[in-house]
């Protein structure tokens, strides 16, 4: 499966299990949503499970908060990350604090599905990456997969967790990893072996980074569409680097990012959202706090830069390759 059928999967697996799921947003039931995520699934469970909602975040996430309080398990899309600011308040103020603000009488089983990043030319509102803004928020789980197989097994999961989770989806990816040579031939998931989806149940646990590549040298953090694009850096200068996918920011798996950095002594964070601010930020200063003694260079940073993204220079903005290649450059000579 490339990883649009692959969360198309999970969303089909558990309204089969669990009656109580409900796919929501616009344009998400007859289309199937603007990326195709949830095709045919109207026609299989029906107009009161699968529906397209009016052209208002706020609302959608509204109406799921109090779905997620009456007991149903809501997955509202909303369409492109950009535009889930409207939303922010029903998110912030309503879905993180209800377990909290209720005793735990009520809780909001909510997740919230939303591509997220650039590399399609989709300029300054169809490409942020929104995801530190989410991490700060108490009482949100923030979920970025990077394979198809890691989207369907936490998808699942994210869905069956009694927390609002907003699970980022990074579109460079729904068809085929990208490494960051946007001149390049695109390639296919066919053949991957992050590719072979299982057809039924499983799940991936939240908050347990992958070790995406052993080695001994140096440890790079990263996630999403990042994650390829750094295995294809390591692998073309031949450096012995550990790339850990961090898989979920909240919860963080920091006991296995801890153990890295001990080992490699070096640490390089790369995220394509802007830098100040940004989760590169908080996890700079999770490793500065625990692996103090165990660092023998600074910690280096590739991200975004504070602007909006451009559409004229996606590739300059976009932290690839040469970028990333000459950071590394610079923590091993440090």
């Amino acid at each position: 499966m490339n990883m649009i059928q692959a969360i198309n999967s999970a969303l089909d697996v558990m309204m089969d299990r669990d009656p109580d799921v409900i796919v929501m947003g616009e344009d998400v039931g007859f289309f199937g949503g603007v990326f195709r995520a949830t095709a045919g699934l109207q026609q299989k469970y029906g107009k009161n499970r699968v529906f397209d909602t009016p052209i208002t975040e706020c609302g959608i996430i509204g109406v799921a908060v109090g779905m997620g309080a009456y007991g149903l398990r809501p997955v509202p899309e909303i369409q492109f990350a950009d535009y889930i600011y409207p939303a922010l308040d029903q998110l912030v103020s309503e879905a993180a604090r209800l377990r909290y603000r209720s005793a735990g009488e009520f809780i909001a089983p909510m997740t919230v599905r939303s591509p997220f990043g650039g590399g399609i030319f989709g300029g300054q509102t169809h490409s942020q990456s929104p995801e530190g803004i989410f991490t700060h928020v108490s009482g949100i789980k923030t979920v970025i997969p990077s394979t198809p197989y890691d989207a369907k097994g936490l998808l699942i999961a994210a869905i069956e967790d009694n927390d609002p989770t907003i699970f980022f989806e990074p579109k460079r990816i729904y068809n085929g990893p990208f490494d960051g040579h946007y001149d390049s031939p695109a390639t296919s998931w066919g053949g991957h072996a992050d590719a072979q989806v299982p057809t039924g149940y499983y799940k991936v646990a939240l908050g347990e980074a992958r070790v995406r590549r052993a080695g001994e040298a140096l440890t790079i953090l990263c996630y999403g569409t990042m994650v390829h694009v750094v295995a294809d850096v390591v692998g073309a200068i031949d450096i012995d680097a550990e790339i850990i996918d961090l898989r979920t920011l909240v919860p963080l798996d920091i006991e296995a990012i801890e153990r890295s950095v001990k080992k490699t002594g070096r640490c390089l964070i790369v995220h394509e959202a802007t830098r100040t601010s940004g989760f590169g930020a908080e996890l700079l200063s999770q490793v500065q706090e625990r692996c103090f003694y165990h660092l023998e260079a600074p910690i280096e940073r590739v991200t975004g830069f504070d602007t909006p993204y451009p559409h004229s220079l996606e590739w300059a903005y976009f932290p690839g390759p040469v970028r990333i290649r000459e950071a590394i450059a610079k923590i091993m000579r440090d």
